[in-house]
């Protein structure tokens, strides 16, 4: 399996945040009436959050084994968290400091298994 670099795991982490938008979008619309331009405008945009998420993971998973590129894909949560604050004024609270600290230890974990590991030989007779 060959290494990944620094820059892309950068761009994945950028495309994820992209995909995290979505969800932002999608709690604007839903705070919206029903069809009214608003929420057409945010539910516009969730759809075009989406499109962007969809053909660059497939750029993503050509370059990048698709464990290794799902596996990070909990840094969402992260930015739910991020975009939380942000946007919504929400509290970040130590649970959920707690909770996002686990998830980057879990990403950093499996993106380092690769080196601990070794390769298994089995002895010719």
């Amino acid at each position: 399996m060959k290494k990944q670099s620094a820059k892309s795991y950068i761009l994945l982490h950028l495309l994820l945040m992209v995909f995290s938008l979505s969800t932002v979008c999608s709690k604007m619309a839903a705070q919206q009436e029903f069809l009214s331009l608003f929420f057409i405008v945010f539910y516009g945009l969730v759809i075009f959050f989406l499109g962007i998420y969809a053909i660059c993971w497939q750029q993503v998973i050509k370059n990048m084994p698709l464990t290794t590129a799902y596996a990070n894909k909990a840094v969402t949560v992260i930015w739910g968290l991020v975009w939380g604050s942000v946007i919504f004024k929400e509290q970040i609270t130590l649970g959920k400091i707690l909770g996002s600290i686990i998830i980057i230890i879990g990403i950093i974990l499996f993106a380092t298994a690769d080196k601990n590991c070794t390769e298994v030989t089995t002895d010719d007779k």
